[in-house]
């Protein structure tokens, strides 16, 4: 019997796909309105999170200084790990470098891309370090950023998650007004319109390539 999907599977898959980690093309001179990040954030609220604790924060900052600041913090880490990161990869594998050459570009033009979106959850990463307190604590906050992307995506704006402002955490956090000890933020994902809204899925293997069944490894 053949079911009917509950969704336009084109568009679906067209959304999914072409969800980029967008950095050049974002447009920094077209102002973000706050109710378009607040909706995209209400969408963000229905995704799945751990023992439904919904300990999601997210510190929206349209502010120019707070941006500026946040923009140094994360050039400071940045510009060591990014050029050795770049240093070691073969110079054949092109679509990488072209990454590499973007992530340089944020680095240059954070503080001027108009919105930056600090997803946050409620208390501290397990200091014991172990595999399911890990999954646990950032898989209740992840699916929602995603979910943020997601929205933002299919409305015309651009994003990618990063990570690197994270080396300076506490700087952060006293520049957010976040009380480190208790709340811990998870990413930086700045948001502009995009300039042009066609966006192409990137190159992969094929899903066999990744694929086990039933064990590790086995391919049928």
């Amino acid at each position: 019997m053949t079911t009917t999907p509950p969704f336009d599977l084109a568009e679906t898959d067209r959304l999914l796909s072409t969800t980029r980690a967008v950095r050049r093309r974002l447009d920094l001179t077209r102002p973000v309105p706050r109710q378009t990040i607040l909706d995209c954030i209400r969408l963000a609220q229905q995704a799945p999170t751990g023992s439904n604790s919904q300990g999601w924060h997210f510190v929206v900052v349209d502010d120019a200084a707070t941006r500026r600041g946040l923009a140094a913090l994360y050039k400071k880490a940045a510009d060591a790990y990014l050029t050795l990161a770049r240093a070691r990869l073969p110079e054949a594998d092109e679509q990488t470098q072209r990454v590499y050459d973007s992530a340089f570009w944020l680095v240059e033009h954070l503080a001027e891309v108009p919105v930056h979106v600090v997803p946050c959850i409620a208390g501290r990463p397990a200091p014991d370090g172990s595999a399911i307190a890990g999954a646990s604590f950032y898989g209740s906050i992840l699916p929602a950023v995603w979910s943020f992307q997601l929205a933002l995506r299919s409305r015309g704006l651009g994003s990618a998650l990063t990570t690197l402002h994270l080396v300076h955490e506490k700087e952060a956090a006293d520049l957010l007004g976040i009380d480190a000890s208790a709340v811990t933020q998870v990413a930086l994902v700045p948001v502009a319109w995009t300039r042009g809204t066609e966006f192409k899925p990137a190159a992969r293997s094929g899903p066999e390539a990744i694929t086990s069944w039933n064990r590790y490894g086995r391919t049928a």
